[in-house]
């Protein structure tokens, strides 16, 4: 295997544009890029774009069907086909909308392709993990499910076990559904609690098909949890499922929605704590996955002050070459912040924080609202796996 780290990047992503004051603005993907290449990471990986997918690709996953509704929505955005959901104020309809999409998922893909072909060790792509979308219709932002396509392309490759990681403040339920009776993926999901948010899904019940019975694993903290309930909650159940698993390879995705500054959700978590779950990804790859690691971003609506600085530092990661907390951000990527946005940016790259968080093996206190999330996930999947809740 190369120990070349692979950035996918296509400036045509940013297409993906359902239009003024809608809360996916792509102006986080190009200040994103703006600040890899200010901190000087495109130079410390390969940053290759791909095509976008075609249609058998896009097949693995998605109906026919489907497809054809996305193409025509693009061409005729004011005039879409009930059902498909480009009727809702989420996901409405916008021209070019099925070349943008695939686009993403086309790099996704590629960034799969990379991993398990050994050109890459890591891939990343920060315009993916859009997690939501359906077989056969739109959901939450989300048009096609690259983080599904690049898993399915990893099967159809000859992976016989794949692990998805996802880390957004919302339930990852597209990739769920999408693997939900097939045992040779396990899909981890750490979300705010669907009783208080979008899609209203991922309780700790939800454990798979009787066919892939421990194959979907839900962590549902409670509103308001911050970095050291998070933390104390991803290690809790990560680690000994990725072991008990054994993945070939791990698909990770790190919404940026779970910041205290995110304005569509309700976790607390700082950017120290998101930087070291990408950190923790990074190591459960080289640990349980042979080192083969694909990252996805994902959601993520503070566009300017979290969401550049989460994924430059995803970036930095890939590359074995890691943004130091207190780093400042440069000048040059605020002066790109103030002539698109008119507005100031962020002057270093974290919140200065230093989390801590109690490991699970220290004990738990069965009154606190955290532990008893994590032990209702711990006594739903362990079971399946082998494992003692």
């Amino acid at each position: 295997m190369s120990g070349e780290a692979r950035l996918l990047w296509d400036e045509g992503v940013t297409g993906y544009n359902f239009g003024p004051g809608h809360p996916m603005d792509p102006v986080r993907l190009t200040l994103t890029m703006a600040l890899v290449e200010a901190l000087g990471l495109d130079r410390r990986l390969t940053v290759r774009g791909a095509p976008p997918a075609d249609d058998a690709t896009l097949a693995l996953v998605h109906d026919p069907d489907y497809v054809a509704a996305v193409r025509a929505a693009s061409e005729r955005p004011g005039v879409v086909a009930d059902g498909f959901g480009f009727d809702s104020v989420d996901n409405p309809a916008f021209p070019g909308m099925h070349r943008a999409s695939s686009l993403i998922a086309g790099q996704s893909v590629a960034g799969a392709e990379a991993v398990w072909g050994g050109e890459a060790a890591h891939a990343v792509n920060f315009a993916g993990g859009l997690h939501h979308a359906m077989p056969a219709g739109a959901s939450g932002f989300c048009v096609y499910n690259d983080a599904a396509l690049a898993i399915a392309r990893l099967l159809e490759l000859g992976a016989t076990r794949v692990a998805y990681l996802d880390l957004d403040v919302h339930h990852g339920d597209g990739v769920q559904h999408a693997f939900w009776s097939d045992p040779r993926v396990l899909t981890i999901s750490l979300h705010e609690h669907p009783r208080t948010l979008f899609p209203g899904t991922g309780h700790p019940e939800e454990t798979g098909a009787a066919s892939a019975a421990g194959g979907a694993v839900n962590v549902a903290l409670p509103a308001g949890s911050s970095d050291e309930a998070w933390l104390r909650a991803l290690h809790a159940v990560v680690p000994e499922l990725l072991g008990a698993f054994g993945p070939q390879a791990l698909v990770s995705q790190h919404g940026a929605d779970t910041h205290f500054e995110d304005p569509l959700a309700h976790l607390t978590l700082s950017l120290d704590a998101q930087r070291l779950g990408a950190e923790a990804a990074h190591g459960w790859a080289h640990e349980y996955a042979q080192g083969r690691w694909l990252a996805l971003g994902g959601g993520g609506y503070a566009v300017v002050d979290v969401v550049p600085r989460i994924w430059s530092h995803l970036v930095g990661i890939a590359a074995h070459a890691p943004v130091e907390p207190e780093t400042e951000v440069p000048e040059e990527w605020l002066q790109r912040v103030f002539a698109l946005t008119r507005g100031d940016g962020p002057r270093r790259m974290t919140d200065g924080r230093a989390p801590r968080w109690a490991d699970w093996g220290s004990g738990y206190d069965p009154a606190d609202r955290v532990d008893q999330a994590i032990l209702a996930t711990r006594r739903a999947v362990y079971p399946h796996h082998g494992l003692l809740a």
